[in-house]
Formats: C-alpha cells, structure tokens, sequence
C-alpha cells in the first residue's frame, strides 16, 4: 500500500501490524507449551486431565490474539481507504 502511495503509512499502522505478529508468535509458544507438558505428564503415567494453567495461559493469549487481529484488520482497511484514488 506504501508503493501505490507513494509515501509511508502512518506510524500507527506499523506498530499494531508487529503487534499483530508478536501475540500470534505467543499464542504459538503457549501452544507448544501445551502439548510439551501434556505429553511430559502422559509419559510420567499421570492421569489425562491437563494442567489449568496452561489452558488458561493459552486462553489468555487467544483472547490477545483475537483483540490484536481486530485491530489489525481495522488498521489495514484504514490504510487501504487512503491508497484509493480521490
């Protein structure tokens, strides 16, 4: 959108698109996280249910995730009304 501008965005577009990036990079570790200490606890012999925290740590990061892609979404449809000619 930058090139069919001819110039840079704002700065505020930038910044909740590496926003955007870093929680989805979170959620991403908190699931392996998951699946790591689930798979700890079954070779342990453990009984199945899972631990509350990391549901609760991914759940958390989910609910980031999703009010961070909002605001990308809303950013990218902004920044897309000011490429379109006048």
């Amino acid at each position: 959108m930058e090139r069919l501008r001819s110039s840079p965005l704002h700065a505020n577009i930038s910044t909740a698109l590496d926003k955007h990036l870093e929680v989805i990079h979170i959620v991403q570790s908190r699931r392996k996280d998951e699946i790591v200490n689930a798979s700890n606890r079954q070779r342990q012999g453990a009984p199945r249910c899972q631990d509350d925290r990391d549901v609760f740590a991914l759940a958390l990061a989910i609910k980031e995730m999703s009010v961070a892609t909002r605001k990308a979404r809303t950013i990218l449809w902004c920044a897309f009304q000011m490429t379109l000619p006048k």
